[in-house]
């Protein structure tokens, strides 16, 4: 299993406005971005005025017009599977669901097909969505000590029984496709709307997924919004006219730069840049077309062809 986790803390997702400029037209939009926390200390720009009706409108029809990219049902497969790489070192990321353990990374819980955690906020998400459709599922008892403990390592409230319980409500198809729901709403979807909206291909909306994963979806300078903000300073974007390799390398410097900022050994480990991210870049696969080879963790992965 993997020896890193969701680094940063999650609040609960809130719409807040970021600047994101579109190539093609020379205009300035600004856009909602979809799950920036409401705690955090803002190290981005948030300048408050929203775009009217008629631009938001319009930034939908250009993201509609766009490529599916990662969102491409093939191309999503594949992430989910360099993903499961680092969190579960596994390409079967659909035999997680049930997996629960504390990595005594200060996250508490660490849980299910991405790594929900119970002191990031989006375990609580996961388990509240779901109990609104499913009440009396085996998580719902455990909803007042998870409201309790997020934001926090404890276990007070949740032991001894909350992971068989887990592992009781993974048995169920819908708590299987609540985490699939919640994954792709906090994190998978955001994250490929903004690469877009930044210019990225299929690669570099892969690099914002798994950094969001990682970092959380925060403001401040170690969340996924601060460290493309960094990013931004050091290189433009390719829908500013920048190079789309120059600013992922930026991008990639800062992320694994906040990686090393951590605790312990294994959570500075940076293979999953050093060894995956970096090397697909180095290689000009833009397109995240297979065969991949990587490795994280010093392990070596591999996806073929065909």
């Amino acid at each position: 299993m993997k020896p890193v986790t969701r680094l940063f803390l999650i609040g609960a997702p809130v719409l807040v406005a970021v600047s994101v400029f579109f190539g093609g037209d020379g205009d300035d939009s600004e856009v909602l971005a979809d799950h920036p926390p409401e705690r955090a200390a803002s190290a981005a720009p948030n300048p408050l005025a929203s775009a009217s009706d008629d631009e938001k409108a319009e930034l939908e029809a250009r993201i509609g017009k766009m490529p599916p990219g990662l969102a491409e049902p093939g191309k999503k497969e594949i992430a989910s599977r360099i993903v499961a790489s680092a969190e579960y070192s596994t390409l079967d990321w659909r035999s997680q669901y049930d997996v629960i353990e504390d990595m005594d990374d200060g996250n508490g819980y660490t849980a299910g097909v991405i790594g929900f955690c119970s002191g990031t906020n989006d375990m609580l998400q996961l388990v509240e969505e779901y109990t609104k459709d499913h009440p009396g599922n085996p998580l719902e008892p455990y909803l007042p000590a998870l409201r309790e403990v997020d934001g926090t390592d404890s276990h007070e409230g949740l032991d001894p029984g909350f992971p068989e319980a887990w592992e009781k409500a993974a048995e169920e198809p819908a708590f299987r496709e609540a985490q699939d729901r919640t994954r792709d709403r906090v994190y998978f979807d955001p994250a490929v709307r903004l690469a877009k909206m930044d210019g990225l291909g299929t690669l570099g909306q892969f690099i914002y997924y798994d950094a969001m994963l990682l970092h959380g979806p925060g403001l401040e300078a170690g969340g996924f919004y601060g460290i493309r903000h960094a990013a931004m300073k050091q290189a433009k974007t390719a829908a500013e006219g920048g190079s789309e390799k120059k600013y992922l390398n930026a991008f990639l410097d800062r992320s694994r730069a906040v990686i090393r900022t951590k605790v312990t050994e294994t959570q500075r480990d940076t293979s999953r840049i050093d060894t995956a991210q970096r090397v697909f870049l180095k290689e000009g696969n833009l397109d995240l077309k297979l065969p991949l080879r990587w490795k994280v963790y010093g392990e070596p992965f591999r996806l073929p062809a065909s």
